[in-house]
């Protein structure tokens, strides 16, 4: 942790659950508007983030924030993928910007602003030595302009421009920025989680052939009649090996014939368990096929 005093304070962040206990929830393609309380003694100019990021991985994407009224500051971010987000809010104190607007007040006030000009060139002086090659040499070029005029319109001109603004913006001081913790979490379901009819069927009851077990195969055959009913999700029960010690019969009856098939909920054969597929239905790949065919 860095040896210094966050004078930044960071509250009233929403949405929030439990103090960050528990992730929000969103589907794919939805926006997290996300606002907090931001403020610090002092009339420093303050700048402020919304951080998001893929739980995982490292690299924060920055989006401004805004501010609404007061102390009250707002930004969005897009959840495109379903998985989970993480999100922060983080705020500074703007040296350049601060130190900007008062050179603004005291050029306007026809006072000498010879030693402020100076403050500005060091301050990007320092932004340059945190940018790479290709941001230091427009650095450069600005500082030249600077020492080529004394008058300080010129300056403030120079110190005004866009290009100025969007490099302090990248490389100017956040040593003194406060990050809100804990960080926050998102949990993005697909966009059919929000809805969906799920129809349960056996598959060894789909087949055309009575008292024949069916495939996967046949299985097959049933989802275009189980789309157009107008479901979403096809439910299976267990489909692994059934067991033979104490088989049930039909309708949950406790004794079970030679061709009674059992219930699919005792699990467990010599053919295998919870890893394998019942042979009568097919085989692994069969059930995967199934699977990619719904």
């Amino acid at each position: 942790m860095e040896n210094y005093f966050q004078s930044v304070v960071i509250e009233q962040v929403q949405p929030i659950i439990d103090g960050g206990r528990y992730p929000i929830k969103r589907e794919e393609g939805d926006s997290v508007t996300v606002s907090a309380d931001i403020f610090k003694d002092g009339h420093d100019v303050l700048v402020a983030f919304l951080r998001y990021r893929k739980k995982g991985t490292k690299n924060w994407t920055d989006v401004p924030m805004a501010r609404l009224s007061n102390d009250r500051w707002q930004a969005v971010f897009t959840v495109s993928d379903a998985g989970r987000y993480q999100y922060t809010v983080m705020a500074f104190p703007d040296a350049f910007l601060s130190w900007r607007s008062d050179l603004e007040k005291k050029q306007a006030a026809g006072m000498d602003v010879t030693s402020e000009i100076l403050e500005g060139q060091r301050m990007l002086k320092e932004a340059s030595r945190r940018a790479p090659a290709k941001d230091q040499e427009v650095f450069e070029k600005l500082l030249g302009a600077l020492q080529v005029s004394a008058d300080s319109r010129v300056a403030l001109a120079v110190f005004n421009a866009n290009e100025v603004t969007q490099l302090m913006d990248r490389w100017g001081d956040k040593s003194l920025a406060t990050q809100y913790e804990p960080l926050l979490e998102v949990k993005v379901d697909r966009i059919r989680a929000r809805f969906a009819a799920w129809y349960e069927f056996f598959p060894r009851s789909q087949g055309k052939v009575p008292g024949k077990c069916s495939t996967f195969k046949d299985c097959e055959e049933r989802l275009p009649d189980i789309k157009a009913m107008g479901f979403d999700v096809v439910y299976l029960p267990p489909i692994h090996p059934i067991g033979v010690t104490n088989r049930k019969g039909p309708n949950n009856t406790l004794t079970a014939g030679p061709n009674d098939p059992g219930s699919p909920y005792a699990i467990g054969s010599k053919e295998g368990g919870h890893k394998a597929v019942e042979p009568s239905l097919g085989t692994l790949d069969d059930f995967d096929a199934f699977v990619q065919k719904s």
